[in-house]
Parts: structure tokens; sequence; C-alpha cells
């Protein structure tokens, strides 16, 4: 038998106290695990970015700033929608941002009256550090596995994706 892990586990402790609530084995373990597998990513992407000295929000930031259709240029009000942030939210972390040397703030390509963030090589390049940390933890993580294991893999998790996304 295969090595078990926590997901095995947690199926195994949880099977007999769902005797009124139908309870699928492999649902609860695949569940189990892309959530085991969400929080090690979500740790081992903290760890990078404290390694390069960046605040979680900061980082935020910067990464959704750095990977719009225009990369590294936005509105604050772009920004703060695209963050889910209140425009004074996104006031104060632009303002800290700058202050770091991270980001400027320039004139509006669609109206010189407003402004627009743009991202400073300062900035680009903690982003890019801290990209380079978190993209080594997964590489490590997908290289559990084979080439064509992981090609399977993405095939059925895009069918997941696309269920979970036509019902949102």
């Amino acid at each position: 038998m295969a090595v078990k892990d926590s997901a095995d586990l947690h199926v195994e402790r949880w099977r007999d106290h769902w005797i009124d609530i139908p309870f699928d084995d492999e649902v609860e373990a695949a569940i189990f695990r892309v959530q085991r597998l969400n929080r090690y990513l979500d740790r081992t992407t903290k760890r990078a970015v404290a390694d390069t000295g960046l605040q979680d929000f900061e980082y935020v930031t910067l990464h959704r700033l750095m990977i719009r259709d225009t990369p590294g240029r936005a509105s604050p009000t772009e920004l703060a929608q695209d963050l889910g942030v209140s425009p004074a939210g996104m006031s104060g972390r632009l303002t800290g941002l700058e202050k770091r040397g991270y980001l400027k703030r320039i004139p509006g390509t669609t109206d010189r009256r407003t402004v627009d963030i743009e991202v400073t090589r300062l900035g680009a390049d903690v982003w890019r550090a801290a990209m380079g940390r978190r993209g080594d933890a997964e590489e490590r993580l997908a290289g559990a596995l084979t080439r064509k294991e992981l090609g399977t893999l993405n095939r059925l998790l895009r069918k997941m994706v696309l269920q979970a996304e036509s019902e949102e």
C-alpha cells in the first residue's frame, strides 16, 4: 500500500462520524488535498515575501500591478477595484509603496489631470525576487510529479476549475 498522507488520515478519522450525511471518501480526500496544497502555497508565498522585506499587502499590491494587461501601470481606482480595496485604503498602500521607492505617481495616460501608478525598477526587482522564491517552492512541489503526471493533473484540475467558475 502507498504511504498515507494527511488526507488519508483525515478520511479514516471522520468516515464513521458522518452517519447522517452522505460521505464520499474520494471526494473528501481530493478536497482535503487541494486545501492542504493551498495552505502550503500560502505559507511558502508568505515566507518568500518576508524574505524580500515586503509586507503581505505590499506584495499583493505590486503583484496585482505587475500582472495587469498593462504590466506595472494602472490608475489608483483600477488597482483598488482589482484588489477589492477602498479608495482610502488604496491611497494608504500607494503612499507607503511610494515612500519605499517601489512605485511612483505619474500623469494619467487618458487625462493628464489624473494620476496613474507605475512600478519603479526597485519595485519590479523586489517583486521579481519574491516571485523567484515563490516559484522555487512551486517547482519543488510540482517536482513530485513526472511531466506526464503534471499534464494529467492539469487536465483534471481544469475540469474542476471550469465547474467552479460556471457556478460563480
